[in-house]
């Protein structure tokens, strides 16, 4: 199966060989039908324990990887949990980072970066304001750009999670997949390329994705809600968008409350801490948003942890 000129599921095994000793397999847990208002069994994918508290060191690793690094390191625009990554796989590599992130984004995550010793920026108001003014020291500096989704190689490094996904549960016929600039859900449709049907879920105030596939092209749509340092972008990525309208069933938008309502229940039920993004694929089965079909094996992509602690409870 091939997109255009690339080979997406050739791209995302190399990714998986170069990336896999740099980032953690995360665990599944089965839960039993009903155990969260579901009407049967579902499968979390804890990418909520990865390095950095989330997916992306997978396409930070894989997009640093392959490319040769100059001597002013790696820049990166991110709402927060992509520039933790970049941050996470420059220092682990021995490199200097730069990130910017806008004025959104969640103290914990700040903190964060500079735990990391990343030199932080915060400039902005949204995700969009951080990223031209990380382009325009990206012409000055010569940085290596790592872009939060509209990269192959981050494209790729993403889809890494579909690829173990299925080794682990092999008999899934639906993946929910929480979108933002859409990086995360193109890289597993891309490995499935409609193999399993893959469903985005999107917050009401935050659904670039939903937008684009109704306008035929990416386009802007405002953005903000409780998921916004997350899932914030004004519009998905050109990379991933051919992708999602070859290979992503649908998506649905779920509201602040129902992504809550999710958070609260991973922390209860299963002491799981999960940020408002990390939540919100979980949030379209408790709501009635995605309605499985009897007997439909659903998994379930728990993508983020970034908060905190006491926020979930």
């Amino acid at each position: 199966m091939t997109d255009g000129t690339i080979d997406w599921p050739r791209e995302i095994r190399t990714a998986f060989d170069r990336v896999a000793p740099r980032v953690r397999r995360t665990p599944v847990i089965a839960i039993d039908a009903g155990s969260f208002g579901t009407p049967g069994p579902v499968t979390l994918k804890l990418e909520c324990l990865q390095h950095a508290g989330s997916f992306k060191p997978r396409g930070a690793f894989n997009r640093i990887l392959s490319n040769v690094v100059p001597a002013t390191g790696v820049i990166a625009a991110s709402g927060g949990n992509h520039g933790l990554a970049v941050a996470f796989a420059a220092r682990e590599l021995g490199l200097p980072a730069e990130i910017f992130v806008p004025e959104i984004a969640s103290p914990v995550k700040v903190a964060g970066l500079r735990a990391l010793q990343a030199t932080v920026h915060v400039t902005g108001a949204a995700y969009a304001d951080a990223l031209i003014a990380c382009e325009a020291r990206q012409r000055d500096s010569g940085a290596l750009m790592v872009h939060a989704y509209d990269q192959l190689e981050v494209l790729a490094g993403q889809g890494t999670t579909g690829l173990e996904f299925e080794a682990q549960v092999p008999d899934l016929d639906t993946v929910l997949v929480a979108v933002g600039g859409g990086g995360f859900i193109g890289g597993i449709a891309a490995w499935f390329g409609g193999r399993v049907k893959v469903v985005g879920v999107e917050p009401e105030t935050s659904c670039a994705l939903h937008a684009a596939l109704a306008a035929g092209e990416p386009v802007d749509v405002p953005v903000s809600g409780i998921a916004a340092d997350s899932l914030g972008a004004r519009r998905v990525g050109r990379t991933m968008f051919p992708i999602a309208q070859r290979f992503v069933d649908r998506v649905v938008r779920v509201a602040d409350a129902d992504i809550r309502a999710a958070q609260q229940a991973l922390w209860r039920r299963l002491r799981i801490v999960a940020e408002p993004g990390g939540a919100t694929a979980l949030s379209a089965l408790m709501a009635g948003a995605y309605q499985p079909a009897s007997g439909e094996r659903i998994g379930v992509l728990v993508c983020g942890a970034n908060c905190a602690p006491e926020s979930v409870t």
